[in-house]
């Protein structure tokens, strides 16, 4: 159609022109419609297009924190993530032990645990891929030209998305730590979440609330898909001993030999019917005394579950029942739905329990 539109402007201009120039003096309003047909055939001038097309809108200006640019702050803030996880990439690849600065830490034991893998890759090495994805875009942002062909839109949305994803992720660990790992502290961990949340809050401020909500869609369905990624990834992740594993000890019996007193046996029976039981593991010594401290025949009412039925070390893992119980040593008592660590005296357990004895003895 434009073909054809243009091939009749061409043979139809010259007649208008002629007719026009013939009939100039004598019909002045012809001359004039012929001159509007003929503009309206023809491309507007490039003065017609400046008068008519409005300015482009300015753009905007770049947003800062305390003086500095949110770019800057992402790229230095995203730098302190790369240097931490480019140090936990090379203790993973090397295997060698993580320096814990707190006293008592249990850095290794996060390091070392199935946890530190996401889909047979280490995460300290995802977390430095993307950690050094920030710091480019974010000096890119900032005016050097790292990475062509993208716009300034382009870079703020994938910034976005990424404090987004490691902001996550970073909740997400936090509440594995709470749970699989209680009572160990891991400074590593807390730093990277610190690290992942300021981030997230830089790119809050730098988008801006009231362009925010354009992209909150966006920014929920990536950390859905991060969330689910991750807990398919351990959905058979279990917490192993640590120091155990250069060594496999297998499973053996440990015998009760003390004889159970009456008050025993009836907080045995007592436990027994609320559905309380007693986690332990096959080589602790409190788990034992414990044992004694009931007798025998106790004993074989309570609830017991061994939480190494396999064995301990290189390749054994804890019972399932154990993990997501949240114990914090052996033994551990769960009495109406509380958790009670280390070997208790028989009283301690009777009171916990609400169990009143009719007879006066007790342990």
């Amino acid at each position: 159609m434009a073909t054809i539109s243009a091939a009749l402007s061409v043979s139809i201009l010259p007649s208008l022109a002629r007719r026009a120039v013939s009939t100039a003096t004598s019909s002045p309003p012809r001359f004039k419609r012929a001159a509007r047909f003929r503009c309206c055939a023809e491309p507007p001038s490039p003065e017609q297009k400046e008068t008519s097309a409005p300015p482009p809108p300015p753009p905007a200006p770049p947003s800062s924190l305390w003086g500095v640019s949110t770019s800057a702050w992402t790229a230095g803030v995203a730098g302190l993530g790369l240097l931490e996880t480019g140090y936990l990439s090379y203790l993973k690849l090397t295997g060698s032990e993580a320096f814990c600065p707190v006293a008592g830490g249990g850095c290794g034991d996060v390091l070392d645990s199935d946890y530190s893998v996401v889909f047979g890759i280490p995460l300290p090495l995802v977390g430095m891929v993307t950690y050094g994805m920030v710091t480019a875009l974010s000096l890119q942002e900032n005016g050097d030209e790292l990475l062509p062909g993208l716009d300034d839109l382009d870079i703020r949305l994938t910034l976005l998305l990424l404090a987004t994803s490691l902001a996550t992720a970073s909740a997400y660990f936090l509440f594995i730590l709470n749970t699989k790992f209680v009572g160990t502290s891991c400074l590593y961990c807390l730093s990277s979440a610190f690290i992942s949340f300021t981030l997230f809050f830089i790119r809050l401020k730098d988008i801006g609330l009231a362009r925010i909500q354009k992209f909150v869609g966006l920014q929920l369905a990536v950390a859905v898909i991060v969330a689910l990624a991750l807990t398919n990834s351990y959905s058979s992740a279990t917490t192993q001993l640590k120091g155990t594993g250069d060594f496999v000890l297998e499973p053996y019996k440990t015998e009760v030999t003390s004889e159970s007193t009456p008050f025993a046996i009836s907080l045995a029976r007592h436990l027994h019917s609320i559905g309380a039981k007693m986690y332990g593991a096959f080589w602790c010594t409190h788990c034992n005394d414990q044992k004694q401290l009931f007798g025998r025949e106790a004993m074989e009412i309570l609830d017991y579950v061994e939480c190494f039925p396999n064995g301990a070390g290189k390749g054994k893992k804890m019972a399932e029942e154990c993990v997501t119980t949240g114990l914090e040593g052996f033994p551990t008592w769960v009495i109406n739905g509380k958790l009670l660590s280390g070997d208790q005296e028989l009283s301690v357990l009777a009171e916990e329990s609400g169990f009143v004895s009719e007879s006066p003895e007790q342990s």
